[in-house]
Protein backbone atom coordinates (compact mmCIF):
# COMPACT_ATOMS: atom_id res chain seq x y z
CA UNK A 1 0.00 0.00 0.00
CA UNK A 2 3.01 2.54 0.57
CA UNK A 3 4.26 1.76 -2.33
CA UNK A 4 1.08 2.47 -4.33
CA UNK A 5 0.17 5.56 -2.51
CA UNK A 6 4.14 7.11 -3.28
CA UNK A 7 3.54 5.87 -6.57
CA UNK A 8 0.14 7.58 -7.37
CA UNK A 9 0.90 11.13 -5.10
CA UNK A 10 3.73 11.34 -7.41
CA UNK A 11 1.31 10.94 -10.32
CA UNK A 12 -1.52 12.69 -8.84
CA UNK A 13 0.57 15.89 -8.71
CA UNK A 14 2.70 15.93 -11.49
CA UNK A 15 -0.98 14.76 -14.28
CA UNK A 16 -2.61 17.63 -11.86
CA UNK A 17 -0.09 20.07 -13.33
CA UNK A 18 -0.37 18.95 -16.69
CA UNK A 19 -4.01 19.05 -16.77
CA UNK A 20 -4.25 22.60 -15.43
CA UNK A 21 -1.46 23.56 -18.16
CA UNK A 22 -3.33 21.66 -21.45
CA UNK A 23 -6.86 21.44 -20.80
CA UNK A 24 -9.21 24.01 -21.73
CA UNK A 25 -10.87 26.29 -19.15
CA UNK A 26 -13.44 25.76 -17.25
CA UNK A 27 -12.04 21.87 -16.40
CA UNK A 28 -8.62 22.94 -16.22
CA UNK A 29 -9.99 24.49 -12.99
CA UNK A 30 -10.74 20.96 -11.57
CA UNK A 31 -6.68 20.21 -11.08
CA UNK A 32 -6.68 23.61 -9.46
CA UNK A 33 -9.10 22.17 -7.03
CA UNK A 34 -8.20 20.90 -3.45
CA UNK A 35 -11.70 19.22 -3.34
CA UNK A 36 -10.54 17.26 -6.54
CA UNK A 37 -7.85 16.06 -4.22
CA UNK A 38 -9.56 15.67 -1.64
CA UNK A 39 -12.00 13.28 -3.46
CA UNK A 40 -8.45 11.42 -4.68
CA UNK A 41 -7.85 10.79 -1.21
CA UNK A 42 -11.68 9.04 -0.97
CA UNK A 43 -10.88 6.79 -3.78
CA UNK A 44 -7.42 5.99 -2.53
CA UNK A 45 -9.20 4.59 1.47
CA UNK A 46 -12.37 3.00 -1.25
CA UNK A 47 -9.54 1.13 -3.54
CA UNK A 48 -7.26 0.02 -0.91
CA UNK A 49 -9.90 -2.50 0.89
CA UNK A 50 -7.84 -2.28 4.05
CA UNK A 51 -11.19 -4.03 6.28
CA UNK A 52 -13.57 -1.86 8.37
CA UNK A 53 -11.58 -2.45 11.14
CA UNK A 54 -9.48 0.47 13.28
CA UNK A 55 -6.51 -0.91 12.10
CA UNK A 56 -8.19 -0.84 8.53
CA UNK A 57 -8.95 3.02 8.41
CA UNK A 58 -5.60 4.04 10.24
CA UNK A 59 -3.32 2.25 7.29
CA UNK A 60 -6.16 3.82 4.93
CA UNK A 61 -5.89 6.94 6.30
CA UNK A 62 -1.97 7.10 6.01
CA UNK A 63 -1.72 5.83 2.48
CA UNK A 64 -4.36 8.46 1.73
CA UNK A 65 -2.06 11.10 3.76
CA UNK A 66 0.86 9.94 1.73
CA UNK A 67 -0.67 9.85 -1.13
CA UNK A 68 -1.38 13.91 -0.63
CA UNK A 69 1.77 14.94 0.48
CA UNK A 70 3.66 13.23 -1.99
CA UNK A 71 1.52 14.88 -4.60
CA UNK A 72 2.62 18.50 -3.73
CA UNK A 73 6.27 18.45 -4.23
CA UNK A 74 5.62 16.05 -7.46
CA UNK A 75 3.04 19.11 -8.58
CA UNK A 76 5.96 22.07 -8.18
CA UNK A 77 7.98 19.71 -10.15
CA UNK A 78 5.90 19.43 -12.82
CA UNK A 79 5.89 23.05 -12.97
CA UNK A 80 9.70 23.11 -12.86
CA UNK A 81 10.27 20.90 -15.63
CA UNK A 82 7.01 22.24 -17.74
CA UNK A 83 7.39 25.75 -17.43
CA UNK A 84 10.74 26.21 -16.03
CA UNK A 85 9.45 27.69 -12.12
CA UNK A 86 11.88 28.49 -10.12
CA UNK A 87 13.10 25.16 -7.84
CA UNK A 88 12.90 27.08 -4.76
CA UNK A 89 8.72 26.12 -4.95
CA UNK A 90 9.32 23.19 -4.02
CA UNK A 91 10.13 23.54 -0.99
CA UNK A 92 8.67 27.11 -0.44
CA UNK A 93 6.66 27.50 3.02
CA UNK A 94 3.24 27.32 0.69
CA UNK A 95 4.67 24.02 -0.40
CA UNK A 96 4.90 22.64 3.21
CA UNK A 97 1.10 24.37 4.36
CA UNK A 98 -0.50 22.40 1.21
CA UNK A 99 1.28 19.15 2.53
CA UNK A 100 0.15 19.57 6.07
CA UNK A 101 -3.40 20.35 4.90
CA UNK A 102 -2.88 16.93 2.78
CA UNK A 103 -2.46 14.92 6.05
CA UNK A 104 -5.91 16.22 7.24
CA UNK A 105 -7.49 15.44 4.50
CA UNK A 106 -5.95 12.68 3.55
CA UNK A 107 -6.87 11.22 7.19
CA UNK A 108 -10.55 11.80 6.77
CA UNK A 109 -10.71 11.37 3.50
CA UNK A 110 -8.89 8.21 3.33
CA UNK A 111 -11.33 6.71 6.16
CA UNK A 112 -14.31 7.92 4.77
CA UNK A 113 -13.45 5.92 1.80
CA UNK A 114 -13.05 3.06 4.14
CA UNK A 115 -16.61 3.97 5.61
CA UNK A 116 -18.05 4.28 2.63
CA UNK A 117 -17.46 0.05 2.14
CA UNK A 118 -19.48 -0.66 5.74
CA UNK A 119 -23.17 -0.50 6.77
CA UNK A 120 -24.88 1.53 9.20
CA UNK A 121 -23.99 5.47 9.88
CA UNK A 122 -20.50 5.04 9.00
CA UNK A 123 -21.45 4.62 5.32
CA UNK A 124 -24.17 6.87 5.23
CA UNK A 125 -21.35 9.26 5.98
CA UNK A 126 -18.42 7.90 3.90
CA UNK A 127 -20.60 7.95 0.86
CA UNK A 128 -21.91 11.13 1.26
CA UNK A 129 -18.17 13.09 2.07
CA UNK A 130 -16.24 13.23 -0.96
CA UNK A 131 -19.73 14.59 -2.23
CA UNK A 132 -20.19 16.80 0.35
CA UNK A 133 -16.56 18.45 -0.22
CA UNK A 134 -17.08 19.38 -3.99
CA UNK A 135 -20.13 20.87 -3.11
CA UNK A 136 -18.30 23.06 0.03
CA UNK A 137 -15.78 24.34 -2.87
CA UNK A 138 -18.75 25.21 -5.25
CA UNK A 139 -20.04 27.27 -2.91
CA UNK A 140 -16.74 28.93 -2.27
CA UNK A 141 -16.27 30.03 -6.04
CA UNK A 142 -20.18 30.90 -6.52
CA UNK A 143 -19.61 33.35 -3.34
CA UNK A 144 -16.18 34.96 -5.47
CA UNK A 145 -18.89 35.78 -8.37
CA UNK A 146 -18.55 39.43 -8.87
CA UNK A 147 -15.22 39.79 -6.47
CA UNK A 148 -12.71 42.26 -8.71
CA UNK A 149 -10.23 39.51 -8.73
CA UNK A 150 -12.47 36.93 -9.90
CA UNK A 151 -15.18 38.22 -12.01
CA UNK A 152 -17.37 35.49 -13.10
CA UNK A 153 -14.50 33.36 -13.92
CA UNK A 154 -15.68 31.10 -11.30
CA UNK A 155 -18.97 30.39 -12.04
CA UNK A 156 -18.39 27.34 -15.14
CA UNK A 157 -15.96 25.79 -12.10
CA UNK A 158 -18.78 25.49 -9.24
CA UNK A 159 -21.27 24.16 -11.53
CA UNK A 160 -18.89 21.76 -13.06
CA UNK A 161 -18.33 20.81 -9.05
CA UNK A 162 -21.66 20.80 -8.06
CA UNK A 163 -22.96 18.24 -10.96
CA UNK A 164 -19.82 16.13 -9.85
CA UNK A 165 -20.68 16.18 -6.25
CA UNK A 166 -24.19 14.71 -6.87
CA UNK A 167 -22.72 12.29 -9.24
CA UNK A 168 -20.33 10.91 -7.19
CA UNK A 169 -22.77 10.66 -4.39
CA UNK A 170 -25.16 8.31 -7.06
CA UNK A 171 -22.38 6.26 -8.36
CA UNK A 172 -21.32 5.20 -4.68
CA UNK A 173 -25.57 4.30 -3.85
CA UNK A 174 -27.92 2.07 -4.93
CA UNK A 175 -31.60 2.71 -4.46
CA UNK A 176 -33.26 5.89 -4.74
CA UNK A 177 -33.72 6.24 -0.54
CA UNK A 178 -30.25 5.32 0.31
CA UNK A 179 -29.04 7.76 -2.63
CA UNK A 180 -31.64 10.18 -1.32
CA UNK A 181 -30.45 9.82 2.22
CA UNK A 182 -26.48 10.54 1.10
CA UNK A 183 -27.70 13.24 -0.66
CA UNK A 184 -29.13 15.07 2.03
CA UNK A 185 -26.60 13.89 4.82
CA UNK A 186 -23.90 16.07 2.24
CA UNK A 187 -25.53 19.12 2.51
CA UNK A 188 -25.02 20.17 5.78
CA UNK A 189 -21.53 18.39 5.56
CA UNK A 190 -20.88 20.86 2.65
CA UNK A 191 -21.89 23.66 4.87
CA UNK A 192 -18.87 22.59 7.47
CA UNK A 193 -16.41 22.23 4.44
CA UNK A 194 -17.30 25.62 3.22
CA UNK A 195 -16.89 26.67 6.56
CA UNK A 196 -13.87 24.50 6.88
CA UNK A 197 -12.28 26.47 3.39
CA UNK A 198 -13.17 29.38 4.68
CA UNK A 199 -10.71 29.72 7.36
CA UNK A 200 -8.16 27.78 5.82
CA UNK A 201 -4.76 30.03 5.30
CA UNK A 202 -5.11 30.14 1.72
CA UNK A 203 -8.47 29.75 1.12
CA UNK A 204 -8.40 25.66 0.55
CA UNK A 205 -8.79 26.83 -3.15
CA UNK A 206 -6.75 28.59 -5.90
CA UNK A 207 -9.12 29.15 -8.61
Amino acid sequence: MTCTALVGGFLLGFLDFVWIKFVPFPFAALGNSSAVWAVAAFVFGYWARSGLSRSGWLRAGLGAATLLVVAVPSYYLAAVWIQHDDWASIWAPSSWLWMCFGVVAGAVFGVAGVWARGTGWRQAVGVALPGAVLLAEAITLLRRIGDPDYGTQTLWPAVIETLLGLLVVTLLTRGGRRRLTAVVLALPLALLGWAALALAPLGGVNQ
